[in-house]
């Protein structure tokens, strides 16, 4: 089939902004694309090559399309550059010029799709020692044998620029209209590609083998599956009216969804954009790889950057600190560990359990996963009955360093929608939220036993702010972060003189630490923001019954504060003025968003 009728359908696409006129022109391309092909045309308008978990990525560099643009017309490159400078854009730049150009083409053959599609994919799969020379070469060849329409499609196709805009769910439509009897038969085909993520492979089996072959489309390892989707309500009693009255509330983790493939000791893993990562998380594989008990499975979890110290769970910016790194892995996987928590299991050895309830899919992955300590674990999670045991699990939540949570609906139609955002699941954040501007000087107050490498010392201090009302010490933070070698060695010997073998009368606290200490040893401490607390009894009952206020992602910033009396520490009133100040900018900069 000519590439020139591909080249005519974008340029109508690109001539509207109507859907139905963007659909229509798809529904008559593919109807006259021969099944053996309609794969290619598929990705081609997409603006790739292959669906995205295969990696192959299209986008030479635009000194290389300007030199192969510039050897089929046999110019000089400057010229070009002149022509895209103007333009900006190398693919209107290509057009002008070729149709500009009054010489001979290389060859009077026309191009087909096979053949712009199988050069474009070789030229995206060459590397090594003579691989710059080659990829001129192809391109080169193309575009000599192009029309000057043709020569701006493959153009931008070659820098990866196509950008037709035309979502994925058009050419679900155009599908469905052009053979698979029509739009009513599009949940068929979204139920496909939501199960294998491949548009081009939905495109060809409905070509040739029909609507019945899409309808014993399996869940196959290997192939990532659409993410299911979340709702968000702030209100856990709304939440729980949308789900008939019981819910399982599960952690939200600040950090990395991952979808894991597992295949007889062979393990992928994919992003919530289904990007393949594995290269990227050898750490997470290896924990995938000897923590499942089947031969064939798939789990979804989030991979959460972890102090192995402390057992705190960290920021996730730490984590895209690993993302997209080629290099000194080993350094960065000891340097920023990740624990993984499992969350849902979508396949085990056959079975797909993306139709299976939630409960169901729930107990299966407690047998599939054997926990690993803190590396790999289960999601931590409650059945909720009530609004304030939503709500407690939440401040829970957001105590443990978590984003919020997610309640999941624990009825009989509970399966796992793919690519689809419903009131199965739906997301409950914060309510009650402070970005914290300030650093704060904290009296030590206890300490928990360091682990791993800091076993021996103290692996994290329990911390307090004064109330000078009742002079009590009020716990407002678990601190393992910040600290050297050097101060795991001077706090072990500062705190020694005010160890005691029971809590300080001043000291009012609802955690129990590995060791107490007489009020005495103040620290500069800086955090993230001042959340609610169900566990930290600072500003106890003043924002909300039975809470207190803590500080999140707390550090220690290397200020020893020895020119201060516990006395003199930052203040509950301190505190509590702070979140109440920093949460009125948070509102204000949320009215005028």
């Amino acid at each position: 089939m000519e590439y020139l009728k591909v080249v005519e359908a974008y340029q109508k696409i690109q001539a509207t902004t109507k859907r139905l006129a963007i659909t229509e022109t798809l529904v008559n391309l593919l109807k006259e694309t021969p099944p053996r092909i309609i794969d290619k045309t598929v990705y081609l308008t997409q603006g790739k090559l292959h669906p995205d978990y295969e990696g192959i990525e299209l986008g030479m560099a635009e000194k290389l399309v300007i030199r192969s643009i510039a050897a089929a017309l046999m110019i000089e490159p400057a010229k070009i550059e002149v022509g895209y400078k103007k333009e900006g854009d190398l693919g209107t730049a290509a057009l002008q010029l070729f149709q500009s150009q009054k010489i001979a083409k290389l060859s009077s053959g026309k191009l087909t799709i096979e053949r712009v599609y199988d050069e474009l994919d070789r030229i995206a799969r060459v590397s090594g020692k003579g691989s710059v020379d080659s990829k001129i070469k192809g391109l080169t060849e193309i575009l000599s044998q192009a029309s000057p329409e043709e020569a701006m499609y493959i153009t931008r196709m070659a820098m990866g620029r196509l950008r037709l805009g035309v979502a994925d769910m058009t050419i679900l439509d155009a599908l469905a209209i052009a053979l698979g009897g029509g739009k009513n038969n599009r949940p068929l085909l979204e139920r496909a590609y939501n199960l294998c993520s491949d548009l081009g492979y939905v495109a060809r089996v409905l070509a040739e083998r029909g609507l019945d072959a899409l309808k014993e489309f399996q869940v196959t390892v290997g192939r990532p599956i659409r993410p299911m989707l979340a709702e968000r309500l702030n209100d856990p009693q709304e939440i729980l009216d949308k789900m008939g009255g019981e819910a399982a509330a599960e952690y939200k983790y600040d950090g990395l969804r991952m979808q894991c493939h597992s295949s007889i000791g062979s393990v992928k893993l994919f992003s919530r954009r289904l990007e393949d990562i594995t290269s990227q998380f050898p750490d997470i594989q290896g924990l995938v790889r000897d923590g499942g008990r089947a031969k064939e499975f798939i789990v979804e979890g989030e991979a959460v950057p972890v102090n192995l110290e402390t057992g705190e769970l960290l920021p996730f910016q730490l984590i895209s600190q690993r993302r997209g790194r080629k290099y000194e892995l080993d350094r960065m996987i000891e340097e920023i560990p990740i624990s993984f928590f499992a969350f849902d299991v979508l396949y085990v050895d056959g079975v797909d359990y993306t139709q299976r309830p939630y409960p169901e899919r729930r107990d299966k992955l407690e047998s599939l996963i054997k926990i690993q300590g803190e590396r790999l674990t289960l999601a931590h999670q409650v059945i909720a009955k009530s609004a304030e045991k939503m709500e407690d699990f939440m401040e829970h939540a957001i105590e443990d360093g978590c984003e919020g949570i997610v309640a999941k609906s624990i009825k009989p139609d509970s399966v796992y929608k793919a690519g689809a955002r419903g009131w199965t699941w739906i997301k409950y954040k914060r309510e009650y939220k402070s970005e914290m501007q300030d650093t704060v000087d904290l009296t030590v107050v206890g300490a928990f036993a360091g682990r791993g490498r800091r076993g021996g010392k103290y692996g994290a201090l329990l911390m307090a702010a004064y109330d000078k009302k009742v002079d009590v010490f009020r716990t407002v933070t678990k601190l393992g972060s910040g600290f050297k070698d050097e101060d795991l060695e001077k706090l072990q010997k500062l705190l020694e003189p005010y160890k005691i073998p029971h809590k300080h009368a001043r000291v009012d606290s609802k955690l129990v630490p590995d060791v107490w200490f007489v009020p005495a040893v103040v620290l500069e401490v800086a955090g993230s923001e001042i959340t609610l607390s169900p566990i930290h009894t600072a500003a106890w009952d003043k924002v909300r019954k039975d809470a207190g206020l803590a500080i999140r992602f707390p550090r220690f910033t290397g200020k020893y504060r020895d020119d201060k009396e516990p006395e003199q520490s930052t203040t509950i009133e301190e505190i509590l003025e702070m979140y109440h100040k920093q949460l009125k900018k948070v509102k204000e900069q949320s009215s005028t968003a």
